[in-house]
């Protein structure tokens, strides 16, 4: 024992702060800026004017709806915090920062409603295998005792639960905190330094039993701890030390931190621990699996596009050096040339001339650079260290610019968007002509509309995308379709029988023909399929048709005024004629849906689908995922696009769903009416 860390890593260092929606995470970081002297003074969140809440959507929504970076320098060493939004809407601006910081900063609270999102953020943390400690924020409104609180919250971790510190109270409210491994007092001072204090007798007895706790923990780890413990012999304090940092950077346990980020309480220790126990750049960068090289080696945690200073890529500095002005790969055969360094806090920016292996700054102007993209100075680039998987979407609506001409200029701004925000998503409906965009939650696009119109001035409409609705028949008929039109010179003349007759769900369109003795020439068959087929898009109830069956079985033909547009038209005329006799019917796409779900909401959401016209096809638990389960159903599709906001509704923000095409089923009565009546509305 004593050896197992290796010692203090020093250089600078990059760490998220993490946690769910409203535990403090932007209060923390604001507590920490103004301890180290970054900031003159402490913002509360409702003020709008911390360093983290420098957009105007954030401002409006009172939530961080973006990552946000500041670096700040702490006892000689350099420190960078990456705030993350703690909203499920906004998580993914987190996965290509997480990826490349050293540690997370987990800011949780005694809330059991709010420990399935903590778990969706641990698991996050052990999938990518980044060492964390949790910040038990506002342990100053903590009625529970700090271990049951920890017992309540461990079902969140896979690794232990590790405390490190414990309240000291005095009539029942909490005035500072008792480090367990240095074994001493701290009385906390609001927004200011604590004081170091023994610590008192009557709370002795409660820190010896809590140490003893901490010490078995660690002794799981440690042979020769375990073997101190169980002879009664009194460990080292930094071996112990050496213990909490070894454990902490191979991911063992999570120690658990406690203070008051309202009041700065707890932070200057939270501080300390980052600094001597976290780990740095060397173990990022094996953990990533980068190459050992002395070239430049950069892991891009985001894009900004300022307004006046162009776009910024928010990168890593994973090995060597970058100087302004150097030239990266971006791939075999891509370069791109820095144009700026600046250290970031916030929105504010100092420019720089370089920046080392460790640093954490934003490269100017590499326009064709993503986020997660990975950069080299060796030639000829490198494959990418990160691969960003954004979940599928789960909220969409199409949306069009007021004024036409403003057209271009959205679609630029999209692009835009979508560079600072890979997790939304832009398409084309060829059915509808809509533009359609999608993402994580009504509040992720809301937001996103939001810039559009403010940052880029560009007034929007927006309505629910529409329901890809079919239509198909179900009876059989035989029609003569004829187009006849005599005027000056050549006439038009086209004569066509057509046999229409449905096909099995699925099967899609079917042209035929069982023409014999040149009743219609060969080089106008063609014609009538494209006849046919031109009708198709849109039949007798206005939605394109589907699973049907036609067969040219005779017409005529003229030697002079046939042509190939007389039997397209011959054609139309058949097929409008032939559908009525068919008895057509409406058909809506059936998804099937994967809903993940908190066990304990299970009930709610069995409950909520056949609400919406689903079927329960059976629930799971989770494979991997303690306390959680999958239910599965299918759901027609035109009731999905909201579904999203009941589910987080039933489960305190944190349920997700997936859905895929599954079949295509007959929609009568009522609300077929509505869909005929709402759709010869619009084309009318």
């Amino acid at each position: 024992m004593g050896s197992r860390a290796g010692g203090r890593r020093t250089g600078p260092k990059c760490i998220a702060i993490v946690g769910p929606f409203a535990s403090g995470k932007t209060t923390l970081l604001e507590a920490i800026l103004a301890r180290t002297g970054a900031i003159p003074r402490q913002n509360p969140v409702s003020s709008g004017n911390t360093v983290s809440d420098h957009s105007p959507e954030a401002r409006a929504h009172a939530m961080s709806v973006e990552a946000s970076v500041a670096t700040i320098d702490f006892m000689g060493e350099s420190l960078t915090f990456v705030d993350c939004p703690g909203s499920v809407e906004f998580a993914f601006e987190a996965d290509a920062v997480l990826a490349a910081s050293d540690i997370a900063v987990v800011v949780a609270e005694a809330d059991e409603k709010k420990i399935p999102a903590l778990q969706l953020i641990m698991r996050k943390l052990d999938d990518l295998g980044v060492p964390r400690i949790l910040f038990l924020n506002k342990i100053d409104k903590t009625a529970a005792g700090v271990r049951d609180t920890l017992k309540m919250l461990q079902p969140a971790s896979s690794a232990p639960l590790l405390l490190r510190q414990i309240p000291l109270r005095k009539d029942g409210a909490v005035i500072g905190s008792i480090d367990l491994a240095l074994e001493r007092a701290y009385i906390w001072r609001e927004f200011a330094e604590s004081e170091i204090a023994e610590i008192p007798g009557d709370e002795k007895a409660r820190e010896i039993e809590a140490r003893f706790s901490m010490l078995e923990t660690l002794a799981d780890h440690d042979d020769l701890l375990m073997e101190q413990l169980l002879e009664e012999k009194e460990p080292p304090r930094d071996e112990v030390f050496d213990d909490l940092s070894a454990d902490l950077r191979d991911g063992s346990v999570t120690p658990v931190l406690i203070g008051t980020a309202e009041k700065g309480n707890g932070v200057m220790r939270l501080l300390k621990t980052i600094r001597h126990d976290a780990p740095d750049v060397e173990a990022t960068r094996k953990r990533l699996g980068a190459p050992d090289t002395s070239a430049a080696v950069v892991q891009v945690m985001k894009t900004i596009h300022t307004a006046h200073g162009g776009k910024l890529s928010v990168s890593r500095i994973l090995s060597g050096t970058v100087a302004d002005g150097s030239e990266l790969w971006l791939s075999a055969s891509e370069t791109a040339k820095v144009s700026g360094i600046y250290r970031m806090l916030g929105k504010d920016q100092a420019k720089l001339t370089t920046a080392k292996a460790g640093d954490t700054v934003a490269l100017g102007k590499l326009d064709a650079v993503k986020t997660g993209q990975t950069l080299t100075s060796a030639k000829g680039g490198m494959k990418p260290l990160v691969a960003l998987e954004p979940p599928q979407p789960v909220y969409a609506f199409s949306l069009r610019p007021k004024e036409r001409k403003d057209e271009v200029k959205m679609s630029a701004a999209i692009q835009r968007l979508a560079e600072e925000d890979p997790s939304l998503s832009l398409r084309h409906n060829q059915d509808s002509g809509e533009t359609v965009l999608s993402g994580h939650g009504e509040m992720h696009l809301r937001v996103t509309v939001e810039r559009l119109e403010g940052k880029n001035q560009i007034p929007i409409e927006v309505h629910p995308p529409a329901v890809p609705y079919r239509e198909t028949i179900r009876k059989s008929a035989t029609q003569r379709g004829r187009h006849k039109k005599q005027s000056g010179g050549h006439g038009q003349f086209g004569d066509v029988v057509i046999d229409i007759k449905p096909l099995p769900r699925g099967s899609g369109f079917k042209f035929t023909d069982t023409i014999t003795g040149g009743v219609v020439p060969k080089q106008y068959i063609q014609s009538v399929e494209t006849g046919v087929r031109e009708y198709l898009k849109s039949g007798p109830l206005g939605f394109p048709v589907v699973d049907i069956a036609v067969n040219l079985s005779d017409g005529s033909y003229h030697a002079v005024d046939s042509s190939d547009m007389a039997f397209q038209m011959a054609a139309r005329v058949g097929m409008k004629e032939g559908m009525a006799q068919c008895s057509p019917v409406l058909l809506e796409p059936i998804m099937k849906v994967e809903i993940a779900t908190p066990s304990e909401t299970t009930p709610k959401i069995t409950a909520l689908v056949p609400q919406r016209r689903g079927q329960i096809l059976g629930f799971d638990a989770r494979p991997g995922w303690p306390g959680w389960d999958v239910v599965e159903a299918t759901m027609p599709q035109s009731e999905i696009g909201d579904l999203i906001i009941e589910l987080r509704s039933a489960t305190a923000g944190v349920a997700s769903y997936k859905a895929t095409f599954d079949h295509m089923a007959e929609l009568t009565g009522r609300l077929a009416d509505q869909v005929m009546s709402a759709s010869a509305g619009k084309a009318a």
